[in-house]
C-alpha cells in the first residue's frame, strides 16, 4: 500500500447538512439506491428468518438464515475486493445490484428447498461485500473528505430507519401475506433500486490503472493489516458488533410475537445514534466518545439475564443500538490513514469484516442456545463484547490518526 496520506477532519471545511449533501443528483441516486437495497434487504431477512423458524424450530439455523450471506463477504475482501476501486465503478455496481435482484427474485420460487436458500445467501454475501466497496468507493469521490463522516452518518441512519420500518411493514405484511409473496415485495424495491443507480450515476474512470485481481487484492490486504494499530481499529469495528448482532439474531427465537418489536426498538436505536453523532457531534467530540458509546452497545442487554418485562427489554436494545455510532469515528480514522486509489477497496474490507462478523456473532448465539437458555445466552454475548472492548481499549488509541 502507498504511504498514507491523512486527512485531519478538523481541519476541513464542513458542508451545511444533509439537504446540502441530498442537493447534488449523483450522491441523491447512490443514497436513493442504498435505501431501497436496505429496505429490500431488511424485509427478505426477516421473510426468510421467519420462514426457517416455522420450518425447522431452530433457533441455530434462524439466527443463521438472517445474517447467513455476511459468511460469504470476508471471501469477497479475500478475493476480489480490488474490482470496487476498478476503473468503472458504475458499471461494477449495476451488475452487483443485478446479482441481488436475481438472487432475491429466486428466493421467491415456491417450495425451494432450505439448501437451495442458504446457498443463495453465499451468493449474495459473495457479491455483497463487493457492491458495499464499490458503493462506498463511491461516496468517497462523490463528497468532500469534510462531508464524508456526515454522508456516512445520513447512509447509516437511513440503513436504521429503514431497517425499523422493514420489520414493523414485514410483521405487518406476514400477518396477511405468505413468505414468498414478501420476497416478491424485496424484489421490487431491489429492482427499483437498479433503475435509479442506472439513471443517476455516470461513470469514473479516474482510479486503478492495473488491472484489479486477486494479486491487486492481497497487495492491499496484506498493507492493510500489516500495522497493529490498523488491526485493533478493525477488531473493534468488527467483533463487539458483531456479537451484539449474534444477540439481535436469536429475537426471534427469544419470542416470534415480540421479534419484530425488538428489532425495530434496535433499529430506531441505531438510527438516533447515528443522527445524534453524526450530526450533532464534532470530529473530535466523536473520537472522544467512541470508548462510552462501545460500552453503550453491550451493557444494557446484561439486562436480559433477569427476564426483564417487555418494556424493559425494549428500552434496553433501543438504548443499546445507539451504541452502533461507535463505528463512525472509527471509519473515520480508517479513512484518514487510507491512500485514495485503495480507498474502495479498504473501505469494503471494514465493511465486509464487519458484516462477516455479524454473521459469526450469529452462529455464535444460535450455537450457543442449542446449550444455554436465550436469555443467558444474550447476557452472555453482551459480556464478551464488553470484554473485549475494555481490554483492547489501551492498545486501540482512540481518536489518534496514526493508525
Amino acid at each position: 500500500m502507498p504511504t498514507d496520506t491523512s486527512i485531519p477532519p478538523s481541519t476541513t471545511p464542513t458542508v451545511a447538512g444533509y439537504r446540502a449533501l441530498l442537493r447534488d443528483r449523483e450522491f441523491a441516486g447512490l443514497y436513493a439506491g442504498f435505501t431501497l437495497t436496505v429496505a429490500a434487504g431488511t424485509l427478505s431477512g426477516f421473510a426468510l428468518g421467519t420462514l426457517v423458524n416455522r420450518q425447522t424450530d431452530s433457533p441455530f439455523l434462524t439466527a443463521v438464515s438472517m445474517y447467513g450471506a455476511t459468511f460469504a463477504t470476508v471471501l469477497g475482501a479475500l478475493t476480489l475486493m480490488s474490482v470496487a476501486d476498478g476503473s468503472r465503478p458504475r458499471r461494477t455496481l449495476l451488475a452487483l445490484q443485478c446479482v441481488s435482484l436475481v438472487a432475491v427474485a429466486t428466493q421467491a420460487v415456491p417450495g425451494l428447498p432450505l439448501v437451495a436458500r442458504f446457498g443463495l445467501l453465499l451468493v449474495v454475501g459473495f457479491f455483497q461485500s463487493l457492491a458495499t466497496g464499490t458503493r462506498m468507493g463511491l461516496l468517497a469521490e462523490l463528497v468532500p473528505n469534510s462531508a464524508y463522516a456526515l454522508a456516512r452518518s445520513l447512509m447509516n441512519i437511513t440503513s436504521g430507519g429503514m431497517a425499523v420500518l422493514g420489520y414493523a411493514v414485514g410483521a405487518v405484511l406476514l400477518r396477511h401475506l405468505s413468505p414468498r409473496e414478501v420476497f416478491l415485495v424485496a424484489t421490487a424495491l431491489t429492482g427499483t433500486a437498479l433503475v435509479l443507480v442506472r439513471a443517476t450515476i455516470r461513470e469514473r474512470s479516474i482510479r486503478l490503472t492495473r488491472r484489479p485481481g486477486l494479486r491487486e487484492t492481497w497487495t492491499a490486504n496484506i498493507a492493510l493489516f500489516s500495522r497493529p494499530g490498523r488491526r485493533v481499529l478493525l477488531l473493534n469495528l468488527w467483533v463487539p458488533n458483531g456479537l451484539i448482532v449474534g444477540c439481535e439474531a436469536l429475537f426471534i427465537s427469544y419470542d416470534p410475537g415480540l421479534a419484530s418489536v425488538l428489532l425495530a426498538a434496535g433499529s430506531a436505536g441505531m438510527l438516533l445514534g447515528d443522527l445524534a453523532v453524526g450530526r450533532l457531534l464534532t470530529a473530535d467530540q466523536r473520537r472522544r466518545w467512541a470508548f462510552a458509546l462501545r460500552l453503550l452497545l453491550a451493557a444494557p442487554y446484561l439486562l436480559f439475564a433477569v427476564h426483564p418485562p417487555v418494556l424493559v427489554a425494549t428500552a434496553a436494545v433501543f438504548v443499546a443500538s445507539a451504541g452502533f455510532a461507535a463505528t463512525l469515528p472509527l471509519q473515520e480514522q480508517l479513512l484518514a490513514s487510507t491512500p485514495e486509489p485503495v480507498r474502495g477497496q479498504v473501505q469494503g474490507v471494514e465493511s465486509a469484516g464487519r458484516m462477516t462478523w455479524q454473521g459469526i456473532g450469529a452462529a455464535i448465539a444460535g450455537g450457543v442456545a442449542q446449550y444455554l437458555p436465550l436469555a443467558a445466552t444474550i447476557s452472555v454475548l453482551a459480556a464478551i463484547s464488553l470484554a473485549i472492548t475494555v481490554f483492547s481499549r489501551r492498545a486501540c488509541h482512540f481518536g489518534s490518526a496514526h493508525t
